[in-house]
C-alpha cells in the first residue's frame, strides 16, 4: 500500500524551510536514493540545509550523495530520523508503516510527499516546464535538457531518466531562468507542481490501480495544465483526442494563457508538425514545419517513429520558452538518448543488446517497431536474417491483467520473446494472471515464440543460446529486470 500524497503547497512549504534555516533544524529524506529524491536532496543541501536519507541499497547514486556531504543511512528505522529535523520529504512509494514516516508523525515533525516538495522547490524560477504524458516523458524531457544545454542558458532539470551529458538524472544549474522538470502522473502527483508551461504528449489508460478510467485520466491532465494559470501555456498532442479534451477544458476555465498544438501526422493547422517522415539506417527522419515555414530535415539519433512525437513536444516547448531555433535544431540532432531508453549495453554472440525501461503495451510495441527497423538496418550479412528477441518482465498484476490484450499483441515485431515473472510492486496478485500464462497466449498464436523464464539467471542462459551475429536483444521492464543484463555485462 502506497502513502498518499501531500498537498500543503509551496507557501507552507517554504514556511517548513524558513523554519529549518532559522533553526538550523535538518530535512530528512525517506527513500533518498530514487532518482527525482536524490535531486530533491541534492537541491536541499545546496540552499544549506542539513540534508539526510535513507535507503535499502547502496548505490553508485547513493554514493555520489555522500561524496556531496549527505549522510545516507542504510535501513529504515525510527532512529535515523535526526533529533533536530525539522521536515521529512517521503516518496509516494513508502508503506505508510514505514518506521521512519511512523516516528516522524508521531514526533509532530512536517511529512511531505515528493511531488509536493518539488512543486514548492520550483517556484523560485522563472520558466517552469513540465513534462506529462503516459508515455514519453523521459525522452522529451531529456530532449528538452539537450536543447537547453545547446542553448547555453544554465538551467537546472530533474528527469525520471539518467541522461549522460548531464552526468545523471538532474543538473543543477545557477541561473533561476530555467527549470525543466519530469511530471508523473501516477496518484496524480503532478497536481502538486507549478508549471509555466504543460507538455501534454499523450493519454491512455494507465496506472490502472490508480486511474479507472479515461474520463479520471482527462480530467487529470486538464487539472494539469490548469496549473499553469491564465498567462501560461499548455502543448499538446494534436493528434490525440484525449489530450485536447484536457488542454481545451483548461482553456475554458481560463487556467491556461495559450495551446499550442503539434502533430506528428503532419496536420498542418497545428503549430509545430512532421512532414515527410521516413526512416534511414533504421533511424527516424522528418521534415520540422513550425509556425507554417519549414525548419529543415531532422535526422534521429534514436530509433522508433514514435520520437517524432517527442521531438515535435519538445521543439514546441522549448520555442515557448524563446529558445532560439538553431539551439532546438541542433539539441535535436546531438539527443543521444536517456538511460533505459533503448540504451545500449553491449554484445552476446554478436547480438547487439539494448536495455528500455518500457512496460505498457503501447510502449513495447513501439519500441520493438523502432528496434525491429534498427535491428534489419544494420544487418550487413549476406543472405542473413535479423532477429528481434525481447526480454521482458511485466509490472504489476493489475496493469498486466487490465491491459493484458494489448500485450497479445504488443510483442509482434519480435521473434522471440522471454518472459521473466511480473513484477508485483506493490500488489498482491489478485488477478489470476501470470508469466507461465501471457508465454501460452502468446504461443496460441505464433506456436514457439514465447518462452517462460523463471528467473534472471534462465533469461540470461536463453539470450546465450539464442542470440546469434546481427540480432538484437532488448531487455524491458520497470522492475528487476536490469539484473539479467547485470549477469551478462557484469
Amino acid at each position: 500500500m502506497s502513502t498518499p500524497n501531500t498537498h500543503e503547497g509551496a507557501s507552507r512549504i517554504t514556511a517548513y524551510l524558513k523554519h529549518c534555516t532559522k533553526q538550523h533544524a535538518s530535512v530528512f529524506f525517506i527513500g533518498v536514493g530514487g532518482v527525482m529524491m536524490s535531486s530533491l536532496a541534492l537541491l536541499t543541501h545546496r540552499a544549506g540545509h542539513p540534508t539526510v536519507g535513507s535507503d535499502r541499497v547502496h548505490t553508485v547514486v547513493t554514493e555520489q550523495l555522500e561524496a556531496q556531504g549527505i549522510r545516507v543511512c542504510y535501513n529504515h528505522a525510527a532512529e535515523n530520523i535526526p533529533a533536530d529535523c525539522g521536515l521529512v520529504v517521503y516518496t509516494v512509494a513508502i508503506s505508510p508503516d514505514n518506521p521512519e514516516y511512523v516516528a516522524a508523525m508521531e514526533r509532530g515533525i512536517p511529512c511531505v510527499s515528493r511531488a509536493d516538495y518539488l512543486g514548492a522547490l520550483m517556484t523560485d524560477y522563472r520558466l517552469r516546464v513540465g513534462v506529462a504524458g503516459m508515455h514519453g516523458k523521459s525522452t522529451c524531457t531529456s530532449m528538452c535538457a539537450q536543447i537547453l544545454l545547446d542553448a547555453e542558458v544554465d538551467p537546472t532539470i530533474l528527469s525520471g531518466a539518467t541522461y549522460a551529458p548531464m552526468g545523471g538524472a538532474y543538473r543543477l544549474g545557477d541561473s533561476k531562468e530555467h527549470f525543466l522538470f519530469e511530471a508523473c502522473e501516477y496518484m496524480d502527483s503532478f497536481l502538486d507542481f507549478n508549471p509555466t508551461v504543460a507538455i501534454l504528449l499523450g493519454a491512455e489508460l494507465e496506472h490502472v490501480d490508480y486511474f479507472k478510467d479515461m474520463e479520471q485520466i482527462r480530467e487529470s491532465f486538464a487539472r494539469f495544465a490548469s496549473l499553469t494559470g491564465s498567462e501560461g501555456i499548455t502543448v499538446v498532442n494534436a493528434d490525440d483526442e484525449d489530450i485536447l479534451e484536457s488542454a481545451g477544458r483548461a482553456l475554458t476555465r481560463g487556467k491556461t494563457g495559450r495551446i499550442i498544438r503539434f502533430s506528428a501526422e503532419g496536420k498542418e493547422s497545428a503549430d509545430f508538425y512532421a512532414r515527410s517522415i521516413r526512416t534511414e539506417e533504421g533511424l527516424p527522419c522528418f521534415e520540422l514545419m513550425a509556425h507554417g515555414e519549414s525548419w529543415g530535415d531532422v535526422r534521429m539519433a534514436v530509433p522508433g517513429r514514435h520520437q517524432v512525437i517527442n521531438a515535435l513536444a519538445a521543439a514546441a516547448a522549448m520555442d515557448a520558452c524563446g529558445i532560439r531555433r538553431e539551439a532546438i535544431l541542433s539539441g535535436l540532432a546531438h539527443y543521444i538518448g536517456a538511460g533505459r531508453r533503448m540504451e545500449r549495453k553491449g554484445s552476446v554472440n554478436g547480438a547487439t543488446v539494448y536495455d528500455d525501461y518500457g512496460h505498457h503495451p503501447t510502449e513495447v510495441k513501439a519500441t520493438l517497431e523502432g528496434a525491429k527497423a534498427l535491428c534489419t538496418a544494420g544487418c550487413a550479412h549476406e543472405n542473413a536474417s535479423a532477429r528481434l528477441i525481447c526480454v521482458f518482465q511485466p509490472h504489476t498484476y493489475s496493469r498486466t491483467a487490465n491491459l493484458y490484450s494489448q500485450f497479445l499483441t504488443a510483442f509482434d515485431a519480435a521473434d522471440h520473446v522471454l518472459l521473466l515473472d511480473i513484477y508485483a510492486a506493490r500488489e498482491v496478485n489478485t488477478f489470476g494472471v501470470s508469466s507461465e500464462g501471457l508465454a501460452a497466449d502468446l504461443n496460441a498464436a505464433t506456436p514457439g515464440k514465447a518462452h517462460y523464464c523463471p528467473s534472471p539467471a534462465h533469461a540470461a542462459e536463453q539470450i546465450r543460446a539464442l542470440a546469434r551475429e546481427g540480432d538484437s536483444v532488448v531487455i524491458m521492464g520497470a522492475g528487476d529486470v536490469i539484473r539479467v543484463t547485470e549477469i551478462l555485462f557484469g
